[in-house]
């Protein structure tokens, strides 16, 4: 296939900042998706249903400055020690679509995240009640643990523990990165809660190496890192499957160019300028293009119990340059795959 025209997509896990700098962020995911679901991991984090609603409502205005109007940022909450079962009511009542877990330092702003779940624990029972999902990043932060191995750890140490002890919890594993997380929310019993899992366009297409080819190459640096081959190859087969549980979130991170290529770099691959041409290119290395409308326009929106979007998108292979950066407020922000090639276009 050299063309196809999908039903409009969602990209269910993406970080836009705040401030200055959100016109020029947001521009890049409402020119092809109609709905986004931010991350809350912004200093200070969007712990609140009132942070979320004012965060939500500084993002629909960029997008109006940025000439997309249409566009809808769902929002989400992030979990902390201290989050009340009262709060969680609150979002439910107010539309917030999810609740995001980060172990305390696990990733970029991760600093004020959970430090022990059981803090958590009546919150999280509230969620189960409720219906409303546990976005999780799933890694442990165990210095003993490799940085390879994080992801496999939480399943076994905390994941799998947690879903018994809320069967009825539904649980999104957030940009998973390994066979076994493949392997888990396949099969996974959903009896009482779903579990559903978010795949990015980065993991589908490289493996650790592309980190290291010609020297250390920081805009590939993501957490949770770039796995082996085997794992790349495994998340492939779940994406470009029938299965309904796998489903697009970018997991774009912006970080500026002097940020990253830094003697200590954040971690994070900005791909929400190309995001759905570089889903394409994965899915067509396999020959299975015709499977990315279900996993990019349906299987989120069904999880989360949204209404299909309305209006298509048309991508066709026509080769096109990726810029070297882009701007971002008074900074620049460099993509991944920086002045490569990419096989295919958004038309229009």
């Amino acid at each position: 296939m050299n063309k196809i025209t999908i039903t409009r997509p969602d990209d269910w896990h993406l970080h836009l900042r705040d401030g200055d700098v959100l016109p020029d962020l947001v521009k890049h995911t409402a020119r092809q998706f109609s709905r986004a679901l931010i991350m809350p991991n912004l200093r200070p984090p969007v712990t609140t249903v009132a942070q979320a609603k004012s965060y939500q409502t500084r993002i629909h205005e960029a997008a109006q400055v940025a000439g997309y109007p249409q566009f809808q940022a769902l929002m989400t909450l992030y979990l902390t020690d201290k989050t009340l079962p009262s709060e969680i009511e609150n979002a439910k009542e107010n539309g917030i679509v999810g609740v995001k877990l980060y172990p305390a330092g696990a990733t970029t702003n991760s600093d004020a995240g959970v430090t022990n779940l059981q803090h958590c624990d009546l919150a999280i029972a509230k969620m189960a009640e409720l219906g409303i999902p546990l976005l999780v990043h799933g890694e442990v932060t165990h210095a003993s643990i490799d940085l390879f191995d994080r992801e496999a750890v939480f399943i076994d140490e905390v994941l799998d523990p947690l879903r018994k002890r809320h069967p009825r919890l539904r649980v999104v594993f957030e940009h998973i990165t390994t066979k076994q997380a493949v392997d888990y929310v396949s099969q996974a019993n959903t009896q009482g809660g779903e579990i559903g899992a978010t795949i990015t366009a980065h993991h589908l297409l490289y493996n650790r190496n592309a980190i290291f080819i010609g020297g250390i190459r920081p805009h590939y640096y993501c957490l949770p890192v770039l796995k082996r081959e085997e794992h790349r190859q495994a998340l492939l087969d779940a994406a470009t499957s029938d299965s309904k549980r796998f489903f697009l979130g970018t997991d774009s991170a912006p970080h500026a160019q002097h940020l990253k290529e830094h003697a200590c770099g954040c971690a994070g691959c900005f791909t929400a300028a190309q995001a759905l041409e570089l889903y394409a290119q994965a899915f067509a290395s396999v020959g299975k293009l015709q499977q990315l409308e279900s996993f990019a326009a349906f299987n989120g929106a069904d999880f989360y119990g949204l209404p299909r979007n309305e209006g298509t998108v048309t991508i066709e292979k026509i080769s096109q340059k990726i810029p070297l950066s882009y701007s971002m407020g008074s900074d620049l922000l460099v993509p991944l795959n920086a002045g490569e090639s990419l096989d295919w276009s958004i038309l229009g």
